[in-house]
């Protein structure tokens, strides 16, 4: 304990850094535990769970406002038991207190406040309070408790009830055959909400959403739809020229709150840059953009120089603040940066669009990239190579003065379902550019992940030195599972697989929901929440029924297993009901993409193998496995496929074209 701070709570033993950043408010804050609501109950009073994350800019003002004020902490301790929760910690947590706000608002977001009976089961909410709406609120439950506690109750039951049915999808008893008219249905009416001109959704704020655009892309390539690659396209090319990529360090912001991608909200979190990191190497790989390599390069560096702890697996985000004002350690004011770069400046502003295209508030601006590098460079009469040279220069030089600055706080936990889509990304960056050091990276992380975060069966979500471990949601296995497949399709090592299967099987015994076949999103031992909840509907990380569903399909396959290509269908016949906004079921219908066209299972065997393997992940051929090994192997797809020479073979549904020994030979067969 700092001896200066004038007040500390029980916050100040945990080691999430938002909770710590509250650990020294007057509110008598408790962490999430039955410690809490065992005060409430004893002391009759209503329990107020208050959630946040470290990067929340709004988060961080209802602090400076409210719960620093002595008079709101003075309340708020006397009539209520006060809990707050890092969301990234306990998503299950979050997950039912968001749903029961939403239905009472028809909103959401962060930070979340909700008040709650001594069982945990809310009564109000919302979002962001200016202190003396705080105030009055408070003022107004204590009444409400206090002259007519029955209709308290009869509203929390209520809100119960509606929230378990949130998302609760009914069983399909008869599965009707998988057909790939239902994509087409769902791309075109998806498409009348698409931005054309500037790619994402025809509204603000815009958020990067990348498995909107990994489907698309998917699906485009499959159909040859030019109007749906071209729309992922423009998507791409908006986000990563607009101010919310970080044109001098690389990697995004979490959203753009205009229509323009320009003015980000300038926190940045591992999930977005992980997921979007796989989507730039695969557009990469269908269209050999050297745009789409410069960020997935640039946005790497950054998550390396940033975002990587020792261990090697990746913190959590960044501040949207620094010296308590949003985006002050991204912009730059225009003097700045004429007395930085010197005679370079008149270079840089153009290229960086330091004119009415950067221009945020008075004399600051927001790097981006008005037009393309190719026509920048034909503009200034010389060649993309020398445009990129002189550029990272003066990046070099304004990367480096930028550091100066005092930085943006880190949270530096390190989540297990974030650091697979991490791993996820290292992989489709190794694939597209062959690139050793990402599949190093890679590995390394997901060894950490297997060693030091799985023990005795149990998948821990975050984890410090000296800490209480936090038991792994759906999320988490789901997510790991994901990236364990991917990490075998660039090594051959069939632990992977092994590791895969036994995480997928303790996923089945302890989130699966006999009735319906869904997946429930916590574990039984989560008997703190007021109700469970199965998250089927994608967001900006894609929903984990749907990821499971996918990786029951994908180990499916891998290892001719018919019980989980099963438990993937009966899932996906679940959803296709209720699939009826593109945006909101992208991962689901890359699934469905999978199930209704033909699936390839790439078997690669012989001394050459990995050669092979590296040649074939070159391409972009989504809808398909690769497997592969230089000797015997138990796995059914590999079984008597062994030559002397390298060989290739296409198949679908175990059945198998003539082998070949060139990749080119191979593509065509899938393309064919």
């Amino acid at each position: 304990m700092n001896p200066s701070e004038k007040h500390t709570n029980a916050l100040v033993r945990e080691s999430s850094p938002y909770l710590l950043q509250h650990a020294h408010n007057p509110v008598d804050w408790h962490p999430w535990g039955e410690e809490a609501f065992e005060k409430a109950k004893e002391e009759n009073k209503l329990v107020l769970v208050s959630i946040g994350y470290s990067a929340c800019h709004w988060c961080h003002v209802m602090e400076r406002e409210t719960f620093e004020n002595e008079e709101a902490a003075e309340m708020m301790n006397r009539h209520f038991v006060c809990v707050k929760v890092d969301r990234e910690e306990h998503p299950e947590v979050d997950q039912v207190y968001m749903s029961a706000v939403q239905l009472m608002t028809q909103s959401g977001g962060w930070p979340l406040n909700c008040f709650a009976l001594p069982d945990g089961r809310p009564v109000y909410g919302g979002t962001y309070f200016p202190r003396e709406q705080w105030m009055h609120v408070m003022d107004a439950l204590m009444k409400l408790k206090s002259e007519d506690p029955e209709k308290m109750e009869k509203y929390a039951q209520k809100l119960q009830k509606g929230v378990a049915q949130i998302d609760l999808v009914e069983k399909v008893e008869k599965e009707e055959s998988f057909d790939s008219s239902k994509l087409k249905e769902l791309v075109l009416k998806w498409s009348s909400q698409w931005d054309r001109g500037k790619g994402g959704p025809n509204r603000a704020p815009k958020f990067p959403m990348p498995n909107n655009y990994q489907f698309l892309l998917d699906y485009g390539f499959y159909t040859s739809e030019d109007e749906v690659l071209d729309y992922v396209k423009t998507s791409l090319n908006k986000m990563c020229r607009g101010g919310i990529y970080d044109q001098i360090g690389g990697g995004f912001a979490r959203y753009s709150v205009d229509a323009e991608w320009k003015v980000p909200h300038f926190e940045r979190m591992l999930y977005d840059n992980a997921q979007l990191v796989s989507v730039y190497s695969n557009a990469f790989q269908l269209t050999g953009e050297a745009e789409y390599e410069r960020v997935v390069r640039e946005t790497l560096a950054f998550v390396e120089r940033e975002m990587t702890d020792q261990s090697g697996l990746f913190y959590s985000g960044l501040d949207a603040d620094s010296e308590g004002v949003e985006g002050k350690f991204y912009t730059w004011k225009k003097e700045d940066l004429e007395r930085i770069l010197g005679e370079d400046f008149s270079f840089a502003r153009e290229y960086f669009g330091v004119d009415a295209n950067g221009y945020w508030e008075v004399d600051v601006y927001i790097l981006l990239r008005p037009i393309a590098d190719t026509a920048f460079a034909e503009k200034r009469n010389i060649s993309v190579e020398q445009l990129y040279e002189k550029v990272d220069k003066i990046k070099e030089v304004l990367l480096k003065e930028r550091e100066k600055r005092i930085r943006p706080g880190l949270d530096n936990k390190m989540l297990t379902s974030w650091n697979a889509l991490m791993i996820s990304g290292l992989v489709a960056a190794s694939k597209a550019f062959h690139e050793s050091s990402y599949r190093d990276k890679a590995l390394k992380a997901a060894e950490e992940i297997w060693s030091n975060r799985y023990s005795d069966g149990e998948l821990i979500r975050s984890f410090k030195a000296g800490d209480r471990p936090i038991a792994g949601s759906l999320e988490d296995y789901s997510f790991t599972i994901e990236a364990f497949l991917d990490v075998y399709e660039i090594t051959f090592d069939e632990q992977w697989l092994d590791r895969a299967r036994e995480l997928l099987e303790k996923s089945i015994e302890r989130f699966r929901d006999a009735e319906n076949g869904m997946f429930w999103f916590s574990q039984d031992h989560s008997k703190l929440l007021f109700a469970k909840s199965q998250e089927v509907m994608d967001n900006v990380i894609p929903a984990t029924n749907s990821s499971i569903a996918k990786g029951l399909f994908r180990l499916g396959h891998f290892l001719s297993e018919e019980k989980y290509l099963d438990l993937s269908r009966e899932m996906l016949a679940n959803i296709l009901p209720v699939m009826s906004h593109g945006s909101a079921f992208s991962n689901w219908a890359q699934l469905l993409f999978w199930w209704s066209q033909p699936f390839f299972e790439v078997a690669v065997t012989g001394p050459e193998c990995e050669d092979l393997r590296d040649k074939i992940n070159e391409h972009f051929l989504p809808g398909k496995i690769l497997l592969g090994s230089k000797r015997s192997s138990d796995l059914p797809l590999l079984q008597g496929k062994f030559r002397e020479e390298g060989t290739i073979y296409v198949c679908v549904n175990k059945t198998c074209k003539s082998p070949v020994s060139g990749v080119e030979e191979a593509v065509e067969q899938m393309k064919r």
